[in-house]
C-alpha cells in the first residue's frame, strides 16, 4: 500500500530506509502487545485504590519551556483505561510531598538529559519519603539508562512507545495487590524492563483507540514559556505529530532507541489536541517532533487543516537541513500557513565535526537552507553543538563570524553556544565505522552514569577552559535577562582571550534589544541537552534535602 507520509515509515505497511516495518493499520500485526497477561479494558466499576484520585501521578521535570506532552498523552492513555492519574511539573510546581504520598505509582518523564539529571533528584526524594511507592522512569532517556536507574532508585523502567506498556504496567501492579494469593512476579510486558530483566524499548504503536492527551491536571498554559512577536508575546501550546526518526545521526539519543524508525499519532487526535490548547488561549503552536518532516505528506495536512480552522494561529517546527533542501518546494505555502520560525540542527559550521556526526550536511548546505526558509519569509533558528572533541580554537571563533555574517545573533539562544556533545550510554559514536575506529574512542574517559555520559576532553585544553567559562557566563546572562546581543558580543570576548587576540577595533555593537526588531521566538532560554542550572533543581531543595 502507499505510505500516507510520502515516506517509508513504520505506521503504514511501508518499509523504511532500514528495512524495518510495523503494519499499525492491521491489528492483527499487533495482537498480544507484550500485554497479554493484563486486560487494559478492565472493568472499573469495581473500583479499587488504584484507580482513586492521584493513585496513578505523573512526574514532568523539563520539557523545554512547554506544557509537558510527556504528561498529557500517558494521562489520556491512563484516563481511557479508568485510571483518575495526577500530573505534577516541577519545571514550574515545587515539588508536592503530600500529593506524592498519596501515589501508589510515580511515572517519572525523561524525554531528554535535563530532565533525566533532574528526574532522579525527584525520585532520590520520592524513594526517602515514601519507599512503598513504585517508580518508573519512561521516555527517551529512561530505556539508554536503565540498568543504573534500577540499580539506584527506579522500580522499572519503559523506553521507546511507552503509553500502553505505561497502562499494562499500572494495570499489572494493581492486579498483584488486589490478589488474595501472596504477590508474585510480574507479567512480562514489552518495553517494560525491571530490577535483574532489562528489556529493550517497545517499537509499535497501539491497536487501541488513541486518545487525545488529557491536560486537565496541568499548570494553565499561562505558566509556561511565551512566543515573542512583533514586541508582544502570545500562549503557546504544544504538540507531536510524530515520535522517533528516519535517520541515524551518530550523536542523536534517538538512534539507539529508535534505529531509524519513527511513528506518527492520528491527525484528529493531534487537531483534538490542538482545539483544545486553542481552547486554553494558545495562539501559537510548536510541533515538538524531533523532525516533523519525517513524513512530509502527514504534516503537511495537518497544517492546512490546522489553517483552515484557525487561520490566525501560528506555529514553528524542527527539521533537519536535509529536509530543508529536499523539501524546498513546500517552504512558501508553510510560511502562508503561519510558520513564523524553524529550528534546525546545524550543529556545526566545521565540515570535519558534521562528517563524524553523520549529520547529512556541510556548511554549504546550512547557509544553502538558511536562503531556502528567508525567502518563504520564515526565520531558521538555528541548535548547535560547538563543543565537541573535533572542532579547533579557530573553527569556534570563525562560529561567531558566520553567525553574525549571515544575520542569525538574534535568531541563535545564547546557550547554543555553550553545548557541549554528550555520549549517552549506547550512543553510535562509541561504535566503529566502515575502515574506521568509533569516533569518539580516541578522547573517551571514563562512563560517568551518575550524569548519564561518557566523560571526554578535548586534545587542545583552551577548550574545555572555554566551555567553563562561556557556561558560567551564559547561565549568568539568562538568570539576569540579558539582551543575547549582549551575550553574543561577550561570549565572543571569552573565546578571543582564549585564544590570546585582542578584540579587533572599532567593533560594532549592536542597538540595545528595546531599539531594534528581533525575529520570532520562545521565551525559554534553556536547551534539552544542556546541563540543568541550578535554579532549574531549587523546587527540589526541600527540607532536609538542600543540597543539589
Amino acid at each position: 500500500m502507499r505510505c500516507p507520509c510520502r515516506l517509508s515509515c513504520v505506521i503504514c505497511d511501508s518499509r523504511n530506509p532500514n528495512g524495518r516495518h510495523v503494519g499499525w493499520k492491521d491489528p492483527r500485526r499487533l495482537t498480544g502487545f507484550g500485554t497479554r497477561h493484563v486486560n487494559l479494558n478492565a472493568d472499573t466499576t469495581a473500583r479499587s485504590p488504584w484507580r482513586g484520585p492521584g493513585a496513578v501521578l505523573l512526574v514532568s521535570c523539563y520539557e523545554l519551556g512547554h506544557q509537558p506532552l510527556g504528561l498529557a498523552q500517558p494521562l489520556g492513555f491512563l484516563e481511557q483505561a479508568g485510571f483518575a492519574p495526577g500530573g505534577l511539573d516541577i519545571s514550574v510546581e515545587d515539588f508536592d510531598a503530600a500529593r506524592v504520598q498519596r501515589a501508589r505509582f510515580v511515572g517519572i518523564a525523561v524525554p531528554m538529559h535535563t530532565a533525566l539529571r533532574l528526574g532522579l533528584r525527584v525520585a532520590e526524594l520520592i524513594r526517602a519519603s515514601h519507599p512503598s511507592c513504585h517508580i518508573c522512569f519512561y521516555g527517551l532517556y529512561a530505556s539508554i539508562n536503565a540498568e543504573y536507574l534500577l540499580q539506584q532508585v527506579a522500580d522499572s523502567v519503559i523506553g521507546g512507545e511507552y503509553e500502553v506498556p505505561l497502562v499494562a504496567l499500572v494495570t499489572a501492579l494493581e492486579a498483584q495487590q488486589a490478589s488474595p494469593q501472596a504477590p508474585g512476579a510480574l507479567p512480562a510486558i514489552e518495553g517494560v524492563s525491571l530490577p535483574g530483566q532489562v528489556v529493550g524499548p517497545a517499537l509499535r504503536r497501539p491497536p487501541v483507540l488513541f486518545p487525545s492527551p488529557s491536560r486537565r491536571s496541568l499548570p494553565a498554559l499561562s505558566r509556561y514559556a511565551r512566543l515573542q512577536h512583533n514586541g508582544a508575546e502570545y500562549l503557546v501550546g504544544y504538540v507531536e505529530a510524530s515520535r522517533g526518526c528516519l535517520h541515524t545521526c551518530r550523536h542523536c539519543p534517538i538512534v539507539p532507541v529508535y534505529e531509524g524508525r519513527f511513528f506518527i499519532f492520528p491527525e484528529e487526535t493531534v487537531l483534538d489536541d490542538i482545539r483544545a490548547q486553542v481552547g486554553a488561549g494558545a495562539q501559537h503552536i510548536t510541533f515538538g517532533d524531533p523532525d516533523f518532516l519525517n513524513g512530509p505528506g502527514h504534516s503537511l495536512s495537518i497544517l492546512r487543516a490546522m489553517h483552515r480552522e484557525f487561520p490566525h494561529l501560528t506555529f514553528d517546527f524542527t527539521t533537519k537541513v536535509e529536509h530543508i533542501l529536499r523539501h524546498r518546494a513546500l517552504f512558501p505555502e508553510v510560511g502562508a500557513l503561519g510558520c513564523l520560525f524553524v529550528i534546525s540542527a546545524v550543529e556545526s559550521f566545521s565540515d570535519v565535526v558534521l562528517e563524524h556526526l553523520s549529520k547529512g550536511h556541510t556548511r554549504a548546505d546550512a547557509l544553502a537552507a538558511l536562503e531556502i526558509v528567508r525567502s518563504a519569509g520564515i526565520t531558521l533558528r538555528p541548535s548547535l553543538v560547538p563543543f565537541t572533541p573535533w572542532i579547533t580554537l579557530d573553527e569556534y571563533l570563525e562560529m561567531f563570524d558566520i553567525v553574525e555574517s549571515a544575520d542569525l545573533i538574534d535568531a541563535t539562544d545564547p546557550v547554543q553556544f555553550t553545548i557541549r556533545l554528550l555520549i549517552p550510554p549506547g550512543s553510535a559514536l562509541l561504535t566503529a565505522v566502515p575502515h574506521r575506529p568509533a569516533p569518539a574512542l580516541p578522547f573517551l574517559g571514563p562512563l560517568d552514569q551518575a550524569n548519564f555520559q561518557y566523560q571526554w576532553t578535548h586534545p587542545d585544553p583552551r577548550m574545555d577552559e572555554l566551555h567553563r567559562q562561556v557556561s558560567k557566563a551564559v547561565e549568568e546572562a539568562v538568570r539576569a535577562e540579558e539582551d543575547p546581543a549582549v551575550t553574543f558580543e561577550k561570549l565572543h570576548g571569552l573565546a578571543l582571550r582564549i585564544a590570546g587576540r585582542p578584540l579587533p577595533p572599532g567593533r560594532s555593537r549592536r542597538p540595545d534589544s528595546r531599539s531594534r526588531t528581533r525575529p520570532p521566538r520562545l521565551t525559554e532560554p534553556w536547551f534539552c541537552c544542556a546541563e540543568p542550572t541550578q535554579g532549574q533543581f531549587r523546587p527540589l531543595q526541600t527540607k532536609g534535602h538542600g543540597e543539589v
